[in-house]
């Protein structure tokens, strides 16, 4: 069976790079084919939710495999593909994903998907200082926030489109995309064609690391619509004898259009976090200020691209931000333990404008350990409960998960 795999992805990336590269020496095609490689990723989760709603209780065990290779360099060229599976395992079933019409208003949300698609397949193009691509590819930009690849779920975002990466000087890098479609987290049920620049500049110095970003979003459906966001972060350290310090900030500013003449909407609003942390003796403490501004109340800061899980607490109120904004205090702790990592946090929400009546959105605890084993697995844990508040209702989501790569 490795022999038949190992063969038929020689020949493909011989294929491949004969057309990259035109007439190339069969020295070259050799060298590729030394340097290519391929892997394996699986990811084994059992997920459960219950809310206090009329929804049954959900739960689902899924299976996610990864299957990929990468070949080796020709005259710059290369050429990457991977192809995405996700099953549902032993008859776990009973929860729902809306947007492919899975168990629709019976079950909670678990958006895991079944599906079979290409996760990857792009042409990349690499010279000194400079990287290009063009197809389908994996897009992260720093922490997630505003570009991301929604990892955490078992058919991750990636994008079809065209970008740069460019080394200015040891300190300057610049990053340009152009993202033509957008392939979201619901198998294809809810990929979306679009129109959007993806801007950014990172600047790093001693005293830390600068970053300046413009993301000009655009749905290409035939409707006058754009989502331009504009921002500068942050981010430093400082080490001192017994305390090591993280501290950083970021702002942005945002405006939403939609619709034409007497139907058209134009929102404002803006973008603020801030946070400090602490480690000493192996702990790590955090506090984490975040609020997605509102305007006037009808109108949330949107950040449609990016890992949304990541943020504002892991039952997953808040992937939509609410029209009255939204205000997220963090408190977390987090160390080593039996050689595995832990993660306790707590989230405060409050709306950003509360003229609507809403103030109060409620708070979230999560609770969190994972640990790598035997060098290539890795297993976890995680809970979340949310009380809610003046919308929304209490939910507790539990996972537990294995994992590995080769």
């Amino acid at each position: 069976m490795n022999t038949l795999k190992n063969f038929g992805i020689k020949m493909l990336t011989a294929s491949v790079l004969t057309v990259l590269g035109g007439s190339v020496m069969a020295a070259d095609i050799h060298s590729a084919l030394s340097d290519s490689k391929a892997w394996a990723d699986l990811n084994l989760r059992y997920e459960a939710v219950d809310q206090d709603n009329a929804l049954e209780d959900a739960s689902a065990l899924t299976l996610r495999t990864r299957l990929g290779f990468s070949s080796g360099s020709v005259n710059g060229f290369s050429f990457t593909a991977e192809v995405e599976d996700s099953r549902i395992v032993l008859g776990q079933d009973e929860f729902t994903v809306g947007p492919t019409g899975f168990n629709v208003g019976e079950y909670s949300v678990i958006a895991d998907p079944e599906t079979t698609e290409v996760d990857q397949a792009f042409i990349q193009y690499k010279a000194d200082n400079f990287t290009a691509r063009v197809g389908r590819q994996v897009i992260t930009l720093d922490d997630h926030r505003f570009v991301g690849h929604v990892g955490w779920r078992q058919d991750r975002q990636t994008f079809d489109a065209v970008s740069a990466k460019y080394a200015a000087t040891d300190n300057l890098e610049l990053f340009y995309s152009y993202l033509y479609k957008r392939n979201r987290i619901f198998a294809e049920a809810a990929d979306l064609d679009s129109k959007d620049h993806i801007l950014h500049a990172t600047y790093t110095s001693k005293i830390g690391k600068f970053v300046a970003y413009a993301y000009l979003l655009e749905v290409d459906n035939d409707t006058d619509n754009a989502l331009d966001t504009y921002g500068v972060s942050y981010d430093g350290k400082m080490k001192g004898e017994s305390v090591s310090w993280a501290y950083g900030g970021e702002f942005a500013t945002q405006s939403s259009e939609a619709g034409a003449g007497e139907t058209a909407t134009d929102f404002d609003a803006s973008y603020l976090n801030a946070y400090v942390a602490a480690t000493f003796s192996g702990v790590t403490a955090k506090v984490d200020y975040e609020i997605l501004g509102s305007d006037d109340g009808l109108y949330g800061f949107a950040t449609p691209l990016a890992t949304l899980h990541k943020f504002n607490g892991w039952t997953d109120q808040f992937l939509g931000t609410p029209a009255q904004g939204l205000k997220d205090l963090k408190l977390s702790l987090s160390g080593g333990l039996a050689g595995g990592k832990w993660l306790l946090a707590y989230h405060d929400f409050s709306a950003d404008d509360s003229s609507n009546g809403a103030d109060d959105l409620g708070s979230e605890i999560n609770v969190q350990y994972t640990k790598k084993f035997a060098g290539k697995y890795n297993f976890g844990i995680k809970y979340g409960t949310y009380d809610a508040g003046d919308i929304k209702v209490d939910t507790n989501r539990f996972w537990m998960w294995i994992g590995t790569r080769f």
